[in-house]
């Protein structure tokens, strides 16, 4: 049998365009958790509070008797404005199921590729830093917007089905700009963080750890200066405190903390640029130790 030249051949397949290779971990990466059981209820319980306000919208548009047959306080709770979507975004229950994807997800992204060593294989190929980073930044913003923003633009289009008329939305048109530049502030600045910190060990289960102290810690110091000075003002030491601030401006709610909403984004700025700094010197093919 004649033995045919396998030398160099050009490559005869379709070559993917440049900048895209992020979607291919993005996808793979989302694939991978929808095929754990325990994530997919997790996800089926983010969904928990747009029942319930779906059910409240219900009989605040249709069920006119039972709000007449209520007192006033009762028919507050039925009422449909700015706070009901704000909560669907920033209420403790939605802030519970947030804290628990992102540690679920998020912990091991880039950990697990440092302890395995995978990231040499990525970035040998023709993909960049940059690249790896967003694809892993692309999972898991993709559940956290599946938990809020999702959610929240539904509740908008149940309100608008339930009512038959769209005089809601077009007295209240902001809410669709607040509902989504809130949404991806706070998934975007809560995701960054996680990788950064990710980026920083080998071991997924000492990064959950670890956002967990530094979610409480900084929690924790606001509620003693709030203790010791009886005042709001320290609430930009707090993490979760800083997004709800800035919640309430983007919604034009009253403001819950006397600390000015510039420095909450000034905060949430620097976490998100420390984040980048840590992940720009962690994520290398070549660890370098300094």
């Amino acid at each position: 049998m004649p033995i045919h030249d396998q030398g160099y051949r050009r490559y005869g397949g379709r070559r993917a365009p440049r900048g895209q290779g992020w979607s291919v971990i993005t996808r793979a990466g989302i694939r991978t958790f929808l095929a754990k059981r325990a994530f997919l209820a997790l996800l089926i319980m983010a969904w928990i509070r747009f029942l319930i306000e779906a059910v409240r919208i219900y009989l605040a548009t249709n069920v006119s008797q039972v709000a007449s047959n209520l007192p006033p306080a009762g028919r507050s709770l039925l009422a449909v404005n700015a706070q009901t979507f704000h909560d669907m975004l920033d209420s403790w229950f939605v802030n519970l199921i947030v804290f628990l994807m992102t540690v679920y997800v998020g912990a091991g992204l880039i950990a697990n590729d440092r302890r395995a060593n995978a990231l040499q294989i990525y970035l040998s190929k023709p993909l960049t830093r940059a690249e790896y980073v967003f694809g892993k930044l692309g999972i898991l913003m993709s559940f956290l917007l599946f938990a809020t923003w999702v959610p929240a633009m539904a509740l908008l289009l149940v309100q608008i089905a339930f009512a038959g008329t769209f005089r809601f939305l077009l007295d209240n048109l902001y809410l669709i700009p607040a509902i989504t530049v809130f949404a991806f502030v706070e998934v975007a600045t809560i995701s960054v963080a996680m990788l950064a910190l990710s980026a920083l060990s080998k071991s997924g289960r000492y990064v959950g750890i670890l956002y967990t102290a530094l979610t409480f810690f900084s929690g924790a110091v606001y509620a003693v200066l709030l203790g010791v000075t009886r005042s709001t003002a320290f609430a930009w030491v707090s993490f979760s405190a800083n997004i709800s601030q800035l919640g309430d401006v983007i919604f034009r709610l009253p403001h819950r903390y006397q600390s000015p909403w510039p420095v909450s984004l000034l905060m949430v700025v620097i976490v998100v640029v420390i984040s980048g700094v840590v992940l720009e010197r962690r994520v290398r093919g070549v660890e370098v130790v300094s």
